[in-house]
């Protein structure tokens, strides 16, 4: 398994790499932010062990950039002398998805390496995808245009229902049974929710996805 350290102190690098190494990694090193980048968009590792404070491009940069193009998401550990909550959440919220705090054992590095590794290797959730709109059915973790979204539960399960049966229509009956079993509110509810589902799927984008079909229902398709 090919592992990238970024990493700008080259005695952490080489002590990283090197006990990394002699546990059977392929280990590729990048000592500023730029490189890093570079490398970890051109190569296919399966986790990448992150600095936070690198030259030319800091983590948190790097990290965002990362995930913001579209493509399978690499692991990352953030790696900082930096050990405030905020900082560690900042992290977090760039994509980070693990976060340790020099001085560390390495040890212990290698363990969450390991951990991480095995979760990236257990069975994939389905993804649903209509155009460039994505839902992982498991997360529910859902974006457009590789940008992440966020939905209500009302909405968000109005949508899983639409992708799944997509380019078909969903008829409006269907929708409220599924919101409200077999007893709908007496206001138009569910107008409220497909408004709401609207404006964060299509409002911001050029095309939009989701179609009424008057006096029938909804659907869901890329196509003109």
């Amino acid at each position: 398994m090919r592992i990238l350290i970024i990493e700008d102190d080259l005695d952490i690098l080489a002590n990283i790499t090197r006990y990394l190494s002699r546990r059977g990694y392929i280990v590729d090193c990048a000592e500023n932010g730029a490189q890093g980048l570079e490398m970890a968009r051109g190569g296919d590792f399966e986790l990448i062990v992150l600095d936070l404070m690198l030259p030319r491009l800091d983590g948190l940069a790097l990290c965002q950039r990362l995930r913001e193009q579209p493509g399978p998401r690499t692991p990352v550990i953030m790696v900082t002398a930096r050990d405030a909550l905020d900082d560690r959440l900042e992290g977090f919220e760039a994509g980070a998805d693990d976060y340790l705090v020099k001085p560390f054992a390495l040890a212990e590095l290698a363990a969450r390496v390991n951990a991480i590794l095995q979760r990236a290797q257990a069975p994939r959730a389905a993804v649903l995808t209509v155009g460039d709109l994505a839902l992982n059915t498991t997360t529910l973790a859902l974006s457009r245009a590789g940008q992440p979204l966020k939905l209500p539960p009302a909405p968000l399960r109005l949508l899983t229902a639409l992708m799944q049966a997509s380019p078909a229509v969903v008829l409006r009956r269907k929708l409220e049974e599924l919101l409200w079993s077999d007893s709908p509110p007496d206001s138009d509810s569910l107008r409220t929710h497909i408004h709401q589902l609207r404006q964060v799927i299509d409002k911001p984008y050029p095309q939009a996805l989701l179609r009424t079909v008057h006096g029938i229902g909804y659907r869901l398709s890329a196509d003109d």
